[in-house]
């Protein structure tokens, strides 16, 4: 059993490394991205409030979220089999209630997965990053480019840059992160349960290193 969470900036690799811990380790991946997208995809009010926010490059509130990520950790696979956290906690204020979770369940955080890549690279990422819109596969015109431009090696669908993907928008979302999130490394160095890793790293070695670091 593994649990964990992924930390970093936006555009750090959580995503790409995520699919390869749960597969090695069978563990619920549990994105709050992926959660929102899904709201605003089906017009729900959770959607609709967490589309203003994520548009502007802002994170959404913790009310928001808190209810429905513990909501989703007390279902019965990440109670046997554990969870990755992607997405989750954005502030100390998510982290605590997080770990109060955890505690009256008589569990505990077993890593905390923190990616640090340089701005310039970041902003390179995530202004690159384009998406299906048929079935969501996720493409980078530098780093993963589809065979044909513009078009799905998955699917066919057409491949579109989010709205926040765009500079002046990236910009805004790694400075939140930094003014919001990024405090998260001090309380989870405190507890102990902080890894380190260089995003910027081949990709394989990257996983590796947390391999290692997980120690199963």
């Amino acid at each position: 059993m593994l649990r964990a969470v992924l930390l970093g900036p936006p555009g750090a690799g959580k995503g790409t490394q995520a699919v390869r811990i749960v597969e090695k380790y069978d563990v619920p991946h549990i994105s709050t991205g992926d959660i929102f997208r899904k709201n605003i995809k089906e017009g729900t009010e959770l959607g609709k409030k967490a589309q203003e926010y994520m548009n502007a490059g802002q994170l959404v509130p913790d009310e928001l979220v808190v209810d429905l990520v513990v909501d989703r950790l007390s279902q019965e696979d990440c109670a046997t089999k554990g969870f990755l956290l992607d997405g989750f906690p954005r502030t100390i204020a998510q982290a605590e209630q997080l770990d109060k979770f955890l505690a009256e369940n008589g569990q505990k955080m077993d890593i905390v997965i923190n990616f640090t890549v340089g701005n310039e690279t970041l902003m390179a990422r995530l202004t690159g990053r384009r998406v299906c819109k048929g079935c969501g596969a996720s493409y980078h015109i530098i780093n993963i480019p589809p065979k044909q431009e513009g078009v799905c090696d998955r699917c066919g669908g057409v491949l579109e840059q989010r709205k926040d993907d765009n500079e002046e928008t990236a910009a805004n979302r790694i400075k939140v992160y930094d003014e919001q999130t990024a405090p998260l490394i001090g309380y989870y160095k405190e507890t102990g349960a902080l890894a380190d890793f260089n995003g910027e790293l081949p990709l394989d070695e990257i996983f590796d290193k947390i391999v290692e670091a997980i120690g199963e």
